[in-house]
């Protein structure tokens, strides 16, 4: 298999591929008009036509969780 443009490795293609498919199979719209009909091919030529992106590293990682805040300290009644 060929080293497709834009990808650093094969590896990366299909697992880029693979999570498109799952979200087309999903319900997820084509974002391109195809006659095929299965999520895998409908992916590669979404992939093909440039229509799908990829973010490796640090931009790729999950926000973080939003800190928790204590509640206020009630002043103690005498």
């Amino acid at each position: 298999m060929k080293l497709k443009d834009g990808f650093d490795s094969n590896y990366r293609y299909v697992l880029v591929a693979a999570r498109r498919a799952r979200q087309l199979s999903g319900g997820a719209p084509p974002l391109v008009s195809t006659a095929a009909k299965k999520p895998c091919k409908i992916a590669q030529e979404e992939i093909d036509a440039g229509k799908i992106q990829f973010i490796t590293g640090a931009k790729a990682e999950p926000p973080p969780a939003p800190a928790v805040q204590e509640p206020p300290k009630q002043e103690e009644s005498k």
